[in-house]
């Protein structure tokens, strides 16, 4: 949903935007303004996606209140004017509609606010980490997943085996690390091991064979191992 709102000094133009909106249903107008003092005392207290801005009015332009307004939001220019068009999409304005606007026109414009706004939202998706920090013989040791072999438990250290690099041992419980591994692919498979799917070569009589180590499943943890890697395979 996409909450908006007008700015334009005459209200047949406002009623036309505001019955726009009500045949949208991914537009909510929560306001309407004909003075831009107004509209600023609202936006400085309450955010929204998108603005319908009227360019030529008396006391400011809507090019001059967008640039003043105190919130990045998505900007619709609605004029009489065609000679405004250039500076509005100057401001990287989502549409530019000039009066007197088709339903249809309207349309067109907020669709494209809309995919903007999901193009936005899919950008903002922070990616997963690839790796993890474990303090180590009074260091931190940035290792990523990809380079993690297997996990030993030793009582009250783990011995976080590496591929290319010697182990890191370092003062931390299974259920510690597990808490920092992506689930989806790491499990443990005993209460000393944690295993990485991709790195489990055969299954064999409860053993799992992986970079020339044989490593065993627990009678608790069987189960849940099987159910799990054939789901990842």
């Amino acid at each position: 949903m996409l909450k908006a709102i007008a700015l334009d000094d005459e209200p047949p133009a406002l009623r036309v935007i505001t019955y726009f909106c009500g045949q949208v249903d991914f537009v909510d107008l929560q306001k309407t303004f004909s003075r831009t003092d107004e509209a600023f005392e609202y936006l400085s207290a309450n955010t929204v996606d998108l603005l319908f801005l009227d360019i030529n009015m008396p006391s400011m332009s809507g090019i001059e209140f967008y640039k003043a307004i105190p919130q990045d939001a998505m900007v619709i220019f609605t004029t009489a004017y065609a000679e405004y068009a250039v500076e509005g999409f100057n401001l990287s304005a989502i549409d530019y509609l000039l009066k007197p606007f088709t339903f249809e026109r309207f349309v067109q414009a907020v669709h494209k606010a809309k995919d903007y706004q999901q193009f936005l939202q899919k950008s903002e998706v922070p990616e997963p980490p690839q790796y993890l920090f474990i303090k180590a013989d009074y260091s931190v040791y940035k290792i990523a997943f990809n380079d993690i072999v297997f996990i030993e438990g030793l009582d009250d250290y783990l011995k976080i085996h590496l591929e290319g690099s010697k182990p890191v041992v370092a003062r931390m419980t299974m259920k510690g690390i597990m808490e920092k591994l992506p689930l989806q692919d790491f499990i443990r498979v005993h209460r000393s091991f944690i295993v990485p799917f991709r790195r489990v070569e055969n299954v064999r009589n409860r053993l799992i064979t992986l970079a020339g180590e044989e490593i065993p499943i627990g009678n608790s943890y069987e189960k849940e191992f099987f159910r799990l890697f054939k789901g990842a395979k």
